[in-house]
């Protein structure tokens, strides 16, 4: 059996595909991060959440992990009631409050994980932290 390298690694391919989603909100967010196996996004702007004044705001983020990619998505823990939005494939990811942990993906998950983004960065223009 072929070792696999780095590059061949199926975390490397599932990483790429969610970078470049997430890229797609880069402006109005910025990277804070943005390597081969660590990638976030954040809202620089003042603005108040949770009853706290913040310089920035998490809104998603992707790092390689040991078995899966994690995903982590903060509009899902500032609004629980989006988990609602969501279909069952991207659901049967979610371990904890807001990360998703991806160790396979498909057209599918893809659309559903593109459609989460669309729906946080509408939550966030509303709430005016974007």
């Amino acid at each position: 059996m072929k070792a696999q390298t780095p590059k061949d690694d199926k975390r490397v391919v599932i990483f790429k595909q969610l970078r470049k989603l997430l890229k797609k909100y880069e402006p109005p967010f910025t990277a804070k991060s943005d390597f081969d196996s660590r990638y976030e996004l954040w809202s620089i702007k003042d603005v108040t959440f949770a009853g706290r004044k913040r310089k920035e705001v998490f809104f998603a983020g992707l790092i390689i992990q040991s078995t899966y990619v994690g995903f982590y998505y903060m509009p899902v823990y500032t609004d629980p009631a989006i988990k609602k939005m969501f279909k069952k494939e991207l659901l049967s990811t979610l371990k904890g409050k807001s990360c998703f942990h991806i160790t396979r993906m498909d057209a599918l998950l893809l659309e559903q994980v593109r459609s989460a983004l669309e729906l946080g960065y509408k939550m966030y223009k509303t709430n005016g932290w974007v």
